[in-house]
């Protein structure tokens, strides 16, 4: 076999191993965007599942003692799913124009109606010194700005 034929055969071995390698990274590739579709798809259709809402309904004086005021929250939360849902503890954030006036836990306060909707009240002791926020927030726009942040334990 002269030179010229052996460098012939050696250029088309490599030739053929550069297609090959071409040919995976193609594949690998073409997995990648399949996988990354994949993913798109479950996190669109994990998004639009409905999910239990709470709205809270209003809030009210329940009583006054040296602490501080007991103030009873009215919380709606609605239930989607055709099963009931079991809640066991209920932690809750109470804010006023930015400040956090009182935060704890309620504990279980029972199921979630399947289908429907289930009524608590939420009771949430606050100090004094809200009076003092709450004066200042009625002063500045004559409305009480309040954020009620739960979350199921």
């Amino acid at each position: 076999m002269s030179g010229a034929e052996e460098e012939e055969r050696s250029g088309a071995a490599a030739t053929d191993a550069g297609g090959e390698e071409e040919r995976r990274e193609r594949s690998v590739g073409l997995m990648a965007g399949l996988v990354d579709k994949a993913k798109g798809f479950v996190v669109e259709k994990v998004t639009q599942i409905p999910k239990p809402e709470a709205v809270l309904d209003r809030v009210s004086f329940r009583s006054i003692s040296r602490e501080g005021i007991e103030l009873h929250s009215h919380v709606d939360v609605s239930n989607p799913y055709s099963h009931r849902i079991p809640i066991c503890e209920i932690t809750y954030t109470f804010k006023s124009v930015g400040k956090v006036i009182a935060s704890g836990t309620m504990a279980d306060p029972g199921w979630i109606a399947a289908s429907g909707s289930t009524k608590l009240e939420l009771p949430v002791k606050v100090p004094y010194d809200f009076i003092v926020t709450l004066i200042k927030d009625l002063g500045g726009d004559w409305d009480i700005d309040y954020l009620l942040e739960l979350s199921k334990g």
